[in-house]
C-alpha cells in the first residue's frame, strides 16, 4: 500500500536535473511515526522521497522530480551534491534489528518501478553508507544486498583476480577516502561480519565490482 504525505523538505534539482541513482536508509528511529515526524517538520530540514514501514506501508513524500534532503556531504562516482542526482528510500528500522519481511518485499517492488522509470542500471542503487563512508553506516550489515541483487535490484560482486582494491572500489563509485574507511564502507555491505585488515577475499571481490563500474553515458566501463 502506498500513501501520500507530503514534506515541505524539498527543492529543485541542480544540474542535469534527472536522478541516477537509489540511495537506500536506515531512519535509526525507534518507530516509523517518529521518522515521518521528523522527515515532515520544517525545522529539521531532512526528507526523503519514501518512506517504507516495517508493515510494507510505502509513504510517498517528495515528487521524484524534485530534490529530496537524505544524503548530505558525499559523493559517488566523482560527483558531489548527491541529493541532486538521487531518490532518497528510508526504511523504518532503528538500525539495530533485522528488516522486516514486508518492509523488503514493498521496497523490492517500489525499487523495480524506480528503475524503470528513470532507466536505471542495477548499480544504481547504493548505500547512504557507500557515498559517505566517513560519517554514515546505513542500511548497516542487516540489510541484505545479495536479495536485491539477485532480483536485478542492486548488484553483487564474483570474485576476481585481486588486484589494488583501493583503485576498484573507487572504479565502481566510492570517494576517494582512506584504504581503513574505503575497507569499513565496502565490507559493511559485502562482507558485513568480516574482521581484520585487508585480505584476498577482500581484494578478489573488490575487483569483481569493476565489472559494474559505468561511465558517464550508463555504459560499461
Amino acid at each position: 500500500m502506498t500513501l501520500t504525505h507530503p514534506s515541505p523538505n524539498f527543492g529543485e534539482r541542480r544540474g542535469a536535473g534527472r536522478p541516477d541513482l537509489v540511495v537506500l536508509h536506515y531512519t535509526a528511529m525507534s518507530t516509523c511515526a517518529e521518522a515521518l515526524a521528523r522527515l515532515c517538520d520544517p525545522m529539521a530540514e531532512v526528507s526523503a522521497h519514501y518512506l517504507i514501514d516495517t508493515d510494507g506501508t510505502v509513504l510517498s513524500l517528495v515528487d521524484e522530480s524534485a530534490r529530496a534532503w537524505h544524503a548530505g556531504a558525499g559523493e559517488w562516482r566523482g560527483e558531489g551534491d548527491v541529493n541532486s542526482r538521487s531518490i532518497g528510500i528510508e526504511l523504518a528500522n532503528p538500525g539495530t534489528h533485522p528488516f522486516a519481511e514486508r518492509q523488503i518485499a514493498a521496497l523490492e517492488r517500489l525499487l523495480s518501478g524506480i528503475l524503470d522509470r528513470h532507466n536505471l542500471p542495477p548499480q544504481s542503487v547504493i548505500a547512504h553508507s557507500d557515498m559517505a563512508p566517513d560519517r554514515k553506516a546505513d542500511p548497516g550489515p542487516r540489510f541484505d544486498w545479495r536479495r536485491l541483487a539477485l532480483q536485478g535490484l542492486s548488484v553483487w560482486p564474483d570474485p576476481a583476480p585481486p588486484g589494488d582494491a583501493p583503485a576498484d572500489l573507487r572504479a565502481f563509485g566510492y570517494p576517494d577516502a582512506p584504504q581503513d574507511t574505503l575497507l569499513q564502507a565496502f565490507r559493511l555491505r559485502f562482507r558485513p561480519w568480516a574482521q581484520g585488515t585487508l585480505d584476498d577475499t577482500d581484494r578478489a571481490l573488490a575487483a569483481g565490482l569493476r565489472r559494474f563500474a559505468v561511465d558517464g553515458a550508463g555504459g560499461d566501463a
